[in-house]
């Protein structure tokens, strides 16, 4: 346990949090005086608590017990979500048209990513799929992450679930 905010921020510092502490245990900073004590966050109850806290701290100066103590909670929350409440990697065609419409881009700047003006039609509209050299060209020359290019996605013409299952 950590005796003060400063000897708690040095255990808890960004740098010395590895994911694999924070699988194995999410603390909560509760503060009594000068001494910091640390829980795990087991239930939802937990977590909100933890939020309620931050709100409670949120304008705090830089520098300052109660910003200390604010970074460590945002950590932990932060680490918590990571967990509990995971964002899944967004679809490659959304992703692409969101990075589109986000930077004023049109169907035809795709072109020299994707290649005729019909394949980027096609990519768009769900009936091609996304190729690796294309993926490469859009990481290298847009900057998209080809992790989340590389993401599986139903095309237009594929069956979903419920449509194979009426089908047989």
């Amino acid at each position: 346990m950590c005796s003060s905010l400063s000897s708690a921020k040095r255990c808890f510092s960004a740098s010395a949090l590895t994911s694999r502490v924070l699988q194995d245990m999410v603390p909560v900073c509760s503060m009594i005086g000068n001494i910091m004590t640390l829980r795990t966050l087991k239930t939802e109850a937990d977590y909100k608590e933890a939020l309620a806290e931050i709100d409670k701290v949120f304008d705090a100066k830089l520098n300052t017990p109660e910003g200390d103590r604010l970074d460590i909670l945002a950590l932990l929350v932060e680490a918590y979500e990571e967990r509990h409440y995971p964002i899944p990697p967004p679809d490659p065609v959304a992703a692409l048209k969101y990075y589109m419409e986000s930077r004023g881009l049109s169907r035809r700047d795709l072109e020299p990513y994707l290649g005729s003006r019909a394949r980027v039609a096609e990519v768009l509209n769900r009936k091609r799929g996304l190729s690796i050299d294309m993926i490469r060209r859009l990481h290298q020359g847009l900057g998209i992450s080809a992790d989340i290019l590389i993401q599986p996605y139903l095309l237009s013409n594929q069956p979903t679930d419920d449509a194979s299952r009426k089908a047989a």
